[in-house]
């Protein structure tokens, strides 16, 4: 029987010696937009390498679908950090072949179709694409994998605003029923309408874990008036 379901339990994590995040736990169901919120400094990034398994050294347990495995995670996820580490002078046709290679699940027609949508020439190297451009390169890559959880760490960061809601109803429209894209981003207001849940990270530990139409039903209150209320004026540097 397949367990639809993505979890951390009891999860710690430390970087150099640094504690990030402390006896979190998580439970949600897949197929669902995913919003994870919190101010900088607060472990979302690190939260999606651990869900990843980009990052290692944990204690507690992850799992996605039925496996905790860290080889299982990184087939059974794909996140838009991984551009990390990627030759800069390749273009971006050749490093879409390189995924091809490495992730067996890599649609490179799904790929071309997001690349059309966001108007990219794979022929540009990427050294010359600006902030956006990457931003947009790595969301096309992340989604052109068939898999089950997408994880997206601020995916419309340096994009404007009205590309930024192209970009977010092209993602509506192309979600497959049974996958769970959870996305990390500071435009609250900008995704809002499309999540189904908000995952409330803050002093280490998820905070508030909501249905979004239960949110606003219970409390009368908009998702970015209740994040705030709870997470309102911190400063630190993710």
């Amino acid at each position: 029987m397949t367990t639809n379901k993505i979890s951390a339990e009891h999860l710690t994590y430390k970087h150099n010696r640094h504690l990030i995040l402390d006896d979190l736990n998580l439970d949600v169901q897949q197929g669902h937009f995913i919003g994870l919120l919190g101010a900088n400094g607060a472990g979302k990034t690190t939260l999606m390498r651990l869900l990843n398994g980009v990052a290692t050294n944990f204690t507690g347990t992850i799992q996605i679908g039925a496996s905790e495995s860290i080889v299982d995670r990184k087939q059974l996820s794909s996140f838009s950090e991984s551009l990390k580490g990627v030759n800069a002078n390749r273009t971006l046709h050749q490093i879409a072949t390189d995924y091809a290679i490495m992730y067996l699940d890599f649609s490179e027609k799904a790929f071309e179709n997001f690349t059309n949508k966001y108007e990219l020439d794979c022929h540009q190297k990427l050294s010359a694409l600006s902030k956006g451009n990457r931003k947009k390169f790595a969301t096309a890559l992340t989604l052109s994998r068939q898999t089950q959880l997408y994880l997206l760490d601020e995916p419309f960061e340096g994009i404007d605003s009205m590309t930024r809601k192209r970009l977010i109803s092209n993602m509506v429209a192309w979600k497959p029923a049974a996958a769970t894209v959870m996305i990390s981003d500071h435009h609250v207001n900008d995704v809002v309408n499309i999540l189904d849940e908000i995952v409330v990270l803050k002093d280490k530990h998820v905070i508030a874990h909501r249905n979004t139409e239960q949110l606003r039903e219970e409390t009368g209150m908009s998702v970015e008036a209740y994040y705030e209320s709870l997470y309102e004026g911190s400063t630190a540097n993710d």
